[in-house]
């Protein structure tokens, strides 16, 4: 076999190279196990808090009647989730008058919410995505030299690699299943909360626009008095 002058230069800058990202390759498998871990603890606490909350479901809700001051006895009473509240004030603070506008303030106040949720998935995503791509670099670079033991009888050095090879793989397989299923199930959860989301707020919507011509046709009837 022929080999091309200066080719061994290449392989060996290439080999160290590639052994060199063994240890950024262990760590960033064990910051990868760690944030999954930490996301899985944090989806427990998602779902003790939605289990925690006895309110009725917001179909449920937006089958009574409009009045006035039916958000705050619905917030008194425990029947809204936390996650609600933040948007739905923001739309009151927001809203006026003019029913378009308050479309648009709708609309931003949905979409904003729904770029701050995609922003939480990004995160599980991306560890699913990298962990097993970690997983197998671990798992390759150090068969090279636990190969190149066993042609010269080293069978101690073989297993350390082979030992290194599943740990790293088994690491970077249980980040990234663990942050699928969290990815998975917070899409699940976040899905039905932007639908019950924007129910909530077409509701008001709507409410705001019977309120508004109920005040008109009450000071039209007023004026017609006088």
């Amino acid at each position: 076999m022929a080999i091309v002058p200066g080719s061994e230069y290449l392989t060996a800058g290439l080999h160290v190279m590639a052994q060199s990202l063994l240890i950024p390759v262990i760590v960033g498998l064990i910051v990868l196990l760690i944030q999954a871990l930490l996301h899985l603890g944090g989806l427990l606490a998602e779902r003790q808090q939605r289990k925690e909350h006895r309110g009725a479901a917001v179909k449920e809700l937006l089958d009574t009647d409009f009045v006035p001051g039916t958000w705050e006895q619905w917030e008194k009473r425990g029947l809204l989730f936390p996650a609600y509240k933040a948007v739905v004030h923001g739309f009151k603070h927001r809203q006026g008058e003019n029913q378009a506008r308050n479309r648009l303030i709708a609309d931003n106040l949905l979409q904003e919410e729904e770029r701050r949720l995609e922003r939480t998935l990004a995160k599980t995503d991306l560890i699913a995505r990298v962990g097993p791509i970690l997983g197998l670099m671990g798992t390759l670079i150090p068969l090279g030299p636990g190969l190149a033991a066993l042609g010269q009888g080293d069978l101690q050095a073989l297993a350390q690699a082979i030992i290194i090879a599943f740990d790293t793989t088994v690491a970077g397989l249980a980040a990234g299943g663990l942050a699928y299923l969290v990815s998975q199930t917070r899409r699940r959860w976040y899905r039905s909360y932007l639908e019950d989301l924007e129910l909530l707020l077409e509701h008001l919507l709507q409410a705001g626009g019977e309120t508004v011509a109920a005040s008109k046709e009450k000071t039209l009837v007023g004026i017609g008095r006088g």
